[in-house]
């Protein structure tokens, strides 16, 4: 039986995949980081049939998950989900011609997200692009009332949670070798981070 689908993953596809359109390459492999129920990578995969999509978690009930919608929602390019901790030196994979990595920054330790940065410069090559997608306070930015009660509900379930300063990943992307190359405001109070490794 296919797990249950997310309110929000169902409602933020369609946007993140209009971007997608537009910072993706023609072909290659994406790897998605911390893939969750895999919702986000079915869809993905049947919307860009010429990449092929590599789904992660650290989890293994997240890709126990996975393994069943896939196996409800085959994509002929769609891979099996690996274990993958962001926070780790080791990744599974050795190099990608894109990372996508939705909603995890604000729902694990800051660890993960300098992981997640240090992995990339690892696995992209020159120009390829690390896309972030997720709530973010941003210091000349406005903040949504929604989005300060989300990051308080965060911190009272994991101190060690909490939305990031998107300052503060512009500047583990420079020191990671990578400059942001777009920003854009999604739904909900969103933002679509894209990163580009420099030469």
């Amino acid at each position: 039986m296919v797990p249950p689908s997310s309110p929000a993953a169902l409602r933020n596809r369609e946007p993140i995949a209009d971007i997608l359109a537009d910072e993706l390459p023609d072909t290659g492999l994406v790897l998605e980081i911390a893939s969750g129920s895999g919702e986000h990578a079915t869809y993905f995969a049947e919307r860009f049939p010429a990449l092929e999509w590599q789904p992660t978690d650290r989890d293994e009930q997240a890709r126990l998950a996975m393994l069943a919608r896939f196996a409800e929602e085959a994509r002929d390019n769609l891979r099996g989900p690996l274990g993958l901790d962001a926070a780790l030196g080791q990744w599974p994979v050795e190099s990608a011609s894109a990372l996508l990595c939705i909603n995890m920054v604000h729902i694990s330790p800051w660890p993960a997200t300098v992981g997640l940065f240090e992995g990339a410069a690892r696995v992209l090559a020159v120009e390829a692009p690390l896309i972030v997608y997720g709530p973010f306070f941003e210091g000349r930015t406005e903040t949504a009332m929604s989005n300060v009660e989300f990051d308080r509900s965060l911190r009272s379930r994991d101190p060690r949670w909490g939305l990031r300063p998107r300052e503060d990943l512009d500047r583990l992307a420079d020191r990671s070798g990578f400059d942001l190359s777009r920003r854009v405001e999604m739904p909900a109070n969103n933002l679509l981070l894209v990163y580009r490794k420099r030469a």
